[in-house]
């Protein structure tokens, strides 16, 4: 059960906040400004392309790298294909996940190292791999971390990660928006420079400004009622999110959502990109999740008996920039089984920035959620 008057006591949820969930998302913005400087100082605005890659390959383990590539790949559209290389082993442990390069890939092609850890052998010898075939290496890693100590001089280029200056490394802390924003904003710039897309270091500080901005608007001392990320996981207590989203940047913002709920909150939820979504999800809202699938519901005894899990649908929305929407369409089928909707759209700015908005938005919520739940242990 949610707790909600914990929302509304920031000294109580700073206590509870053990893992950092909160301070990780109130300094994305600082994340984002440290992780710009250590890409030039490590390089990256002096170098000069020969041209745009065939492929990008990306490779590392958990939410944080599984995010960067989706976002990447989102952003980066019909400019080159983006391909995550998916881990294979007997267990989830840097000691056991293997990278294979695909067989065609080459010199032409270029390859991403992006990990919170830096100890995977699987990636250096990932890294190994493609240097014998000649292609392109970036690695984002911790410093002094045996990956960065494969990868940094002969065989490509790396890219220390910008770390927290506020703790220790934590293992929750690779799905946190902290390690997301330090993977992300290096390969960023990288894929600015070779024409992939625009990610310059004045839109960027754009990026952090609007992450610093959102903090200030979804920060614990911000009461619930005015406060969109309290609010929306006032929403989701005890409903299972159906996270519909709309647009480029909010196909990449729902899936991690999803995710974060998963792994920080032990929540679950799906994800879809409208149109798509709502025969996808549509039968669910027909079903035993309907809001109005118990009619004694209201009868039910609410201390003696456990909340029935109902769908709730969440819309995240890129500002609309004219054209068709299917948002009418989702918020009908909503109503239509009496399923609540919450609904998240950014400010005006760039795609970059929008994006920021909803991560940052989203990343407040499920820590809020965790939190206000009894979190993980």
């Amino acid at each position: 059960m949610l707790d909600e008057s914990l929302l509304d006591a920031p000294e109580d949820l700073a206590r509870a906040d053990r893992r950092g969930l909160l301070r990780g998302a109130a300094e994305a913005g600082a994340r984002v400004r440290t992780a710009a400087r250590h890409a030039a100082e490590a390089g990256l605005a002096e170098l000069h392309p020969d041209g745009r890659p065939r492929a990008v390959l990306i490779a590392g383990p958990g939410t944080a790298a599984t995010g960067v590539a989706d976002l990447l790949g989102a952003l980066a559209g019909a400019s080159a294909p983006v391909t995550r290389i998916h881990p294979s082993g007997v267990a989830h442990a840097a000691g056991a996940l293997r990278w294979t390069l695909p067989g065609w890939a080459g010199p032409v092609d270029l390859l991403l190292l992006a990990t919170t850890d830096g100890s995977e052998p699987g990636l250096s010898q990932l890294a190994d791999q493609a240097y014998r075939r000649g292609c392109t290496i970036v690695a984002v890693a911790p410093p002094r971390s045996p990956l960065s100590e494969a990868v940094d001089g002969a065989h490509g280029l790396l890219v220390p990660m910008a770390d927290a200056p506020y703790q220790e490394y934590d293992e929750s802390a690779a799905a946190g928006p902290g390690a997301l924003w330090a993977l992300l904003t290096p390969l960023l710039l990288l894929l600015d420079k070779v024409g992939l897309l625009t990610a310059s270091p004045e839109t960027l500080q754009l990026v952090a400004d609007r992450l610093d901005r959102t903090a200030e608007r979804c920060g614990p001392a911000i009461a619930t009622y005015s406060n969109p990320a309290k609010t929306l996981a006032a929403e989701l207590a005890d409903s299972l999110p159906l996270i519909w989203t709309e647009g480029g940047a909010a196909g990449p913002a729902g899936r991690r959502f999803a995710a974060t709920l998963a792994e920080l909150a032990g929540r679950p939820a799906l994800a879809a990109e409208l149109p798509e979504a709502l025969p996808r999800h549509g039968v669910l809202l027909a079903g035993a999740l309907a809001a109005g699938a118990d009619p004694e519901d209201f009868f039910r005894d609410r201390v003696a008996e456990q909340q029935a899990l109902h769908a709730r649908v969440v819309l995240l929305r890129d500002r609309p920039a004219g054209g068709l929407t299917a948002a009418p369409a989702a918020r009908e089928l909503a109503l239509s089984h009496d399923t609540a909707i919450s609904e998240l759209e950014p400010e005006e700015g760039g795609e970059l920035e929008q994006l920021a908005e909803l991560l940052a938005v989203t990343d407040f919520a499920t820590a809020y959620l965790s939190l206000a739940s009894g979190g993980r242990t």
